[in-house]
């Protein structure tokens, strides 16, 4: 009975949360990446969408589709041929996917997405835990708890088909053996067999969901060996050392097995757009980006640049702007005041060591390596626990010791709720490309035969069309066609394909009105007589595009 009103408590939570992740959860059609996930969590293949030729939107969309005759050894292998990440979250995601589709099918954006949704609520509970397990108090693992729920990061990252609400599962998992590990060697205790056991398979598991999970796995290592080193001069010998080997060697070993297919991601083209480009005139971009990231763990005002007027969003920075300046020296006054219990100090010096070790990393990446890791929100997933339970204990400072403290950490709780709230109605600047805003677009500006034309580099491009594809569908009697301009095989340039686009505009029914979208390769359209349309021609939903009208007199048509 004494445990009931935390158990009541975090049911609330739950509760909050589960409805933050599954309330318009499939508003939106599925961006480059969902795609992704469902294509080869299924089982399936980009590569059987057809190049160089003019393809329905059913045909673009075919390998979303359930077949029964593909199993987890189809998944693997289709995603380690064609894609850059490990096969643990999609083996899930198909028999997730599996179990709620119909087969024949298109398969369902709700179930895809709701596989991370479910995993990203198990998150809340796992943060009560690391809370606990940190401070030693059921108070601060609530307010983690709370601040799981309500988190827009964490809500972002709920709502999409993607793997980081596993990853971060993992994460959690992961530092909370670390933590458990410093926490003996401080009490001159070895850890225990279990703790080993079961750090060993979380760290592989780990690594098997995402590659960044290396970088959660080097910041834990730095932290725990600074530990030992700052009480080598104690009396340790009673401590099992080659319990930690072992998890250091069974660690070591889960990632080793992955080196093969690491080799291969650097060249590859799917992970170019991480490249910077002229750092030297932008070098504080990925700082204000990191910076961005951190903030909307806490707060998210409306300020989506694709669907938002300007005056919105100058407005929401200004008020975030006054939110930092009030609330930062709150969250400074409840770290102080959390301090004084000593399992206090020494959870609060692991977390702000592992997430300065975990940044230092990022930046590192980004500056010396050349790899930009802050230019998504989503790879923030590997510190992001550690600041929200750095947060968590603030408020838990705040709360107890604060005069207004209580009034204080419901404003701060409420204005997260509504930064979820925000990210639940795509009003967030998280949002990734928009396919539903340039579909609507094309659906109310053409009125003629419409054809899509891309340039295709990787599956990404592929996947790009299929959101366009997905949205169509809610309007069947909107009937646009597609075209995928593929490399040529010996060059490796777009000249023929090119020159295929110029040809295929001949044999269509005109009028047609021709977008070229993320096409970047010049052509020329003079002779097949299109006419650009200036009124339509620069960015929407995070995609780039041109429009052109073309009239072909005597046009032969496409049968």
């Amino acid at each position: 009975m004494k445990n009931r009103p935390h158990v009541l408590l975090l049911l609330l939570w739950l509760a909050i949360g589960t409805a933050l992740r599954f309330l318009r959860l499939a508003a939106l059609p599925p961006w480059t990446d969902e795609c992704a996930t469902m294509v080869f969590s299924l089982g399936n293949s980009f590569r059987t969408v057809p190049l160089n030729e003019i393809i329905s939107a059913n045909i673009l969309l075919q390998p979303l589709q359930v077949n029964p005759t593909h199993g987890i050894n189809a998944v693997i292998r289709e995603l380690l041929t064609e894609s850059t990440h490990p096969p643990v979250y999609f083996a899930l995601a198909h028999f997730w996917m599996k179990m709620f589709s119909t087969t024949g099918e298109i398969a369902s954006i709700w179930v895809a997405r709701s596989l991370s949704a479910v995993l990203g609520i198990l998150s809340i509970p796992a943060m009560f835990g690391f809370g606990y397990l940190t401070f030693r108090s059921k108070s601060v693992g609530q307010m983690a708890a709370a601040m799981m729920a309500v988190s827009p990061f964490m809500v972002f990252l709920g709502r999409e088909a993607r793997h980081y609400t596993l990853a971060m599962l993992l994460v959690i998992a992961s530092l909370s053996c670390c933590v458990k590990a410093i926490q003996s060697i401080h009490r001159q205790q070895s850890l225990p067999i279990w703790v080993v056991l079961a750090w060993v398979g979380i760290n592989s598991l780990g690594i098997a969901t995402h590659y960044f999970f290396s970088l959660t796995l080097a910041a834990e290592a730095l932290v725990l060996l600074a530990h030992i080193w700052r009480n080598r001069k104690r009396n340790l010998r009673q401590i099992h050392w080659w319990r930690i080997a072992i998890v250091a060697l069974g660690t070591l070993i889960g990632c080793l097995i992955w080196i093969p297919f690491l080799q291969s991601i650097p060249n590859s083209d799917l992970t170019n757009w991480v490249a910077i480009s002229n750092l030297h005139t932008r070098w504080l971009e990925p700082i204000g980006r990191l910076l961005l990231w951190n903030l909307s763990m806490l707060l998210l005002l409306p300020s989506a640049l694709t669907s938002l007027p300007i005056g919105i969003i100058i407005i929401s920075g200004v008020a975030t702007l006054l939110f930092l300046l009030w609330s930062v020296p709150k969250f400074h006054y409840g770290l102080t005041m959390q301090q004084e219990p000593p399992d206090s100090r020494l959870g609060i010096q692991i977390l702000y060591e592992y997430l300065l070790i975990a940044v230092f990393l990022c930046l590192f990446f980004t500056y010396a390596l050349g790899k930009d890791l802050t230019l998504a929100a989503r790879f923030q997933f590997i510190y992001a626990p550690a600041v929200i339970l750095l947060l968590a204990a603030a408020l838990t400072g705040c709360w107890k010791h604060l005069v207004t403290g209580k009034v204080t950490v419901s404003i701060i709780v409420l204005t997260a709720l509504l930064g979820g709230l925000i990210v639940v109605w795509n009003l967030g600047y998280l949002q990734n490309q928009r396919p539903d805003i340039l579909a609507s677009l094309i659906s109310q500006a053409s009125q003629n035969n419409v054809l899509i034309a891309t340039k295709h580099i990787h599956h990404g491009q592929t996947g790009r069309m299929m959101g366009l594809a997905w949205e169509f569908q809610r309007e069947p009697k909107f009937n646009a066609q597609f075209f995928l301009a593929g490399k040529n095989l010996d060059n490796q340039d777009y000249t023929n394909s090119v020159q295929l686009l110029q040809e295929k505009i001949a044999q269509i029914q005109q009028p047609l009105d021709l977008w070229l979208v993320e096409f970047r390769t010049p052509i020329n359209l003079e002779s097949q007589q299109c006419i650009p349309d200036n009124q339509y021609g620069k960015t929407a939903g995070e995609y780039s595009y041109k429009m052109y009208h073309c009239a072909i007199k005597n046009s032969s048509i496409l049968n």
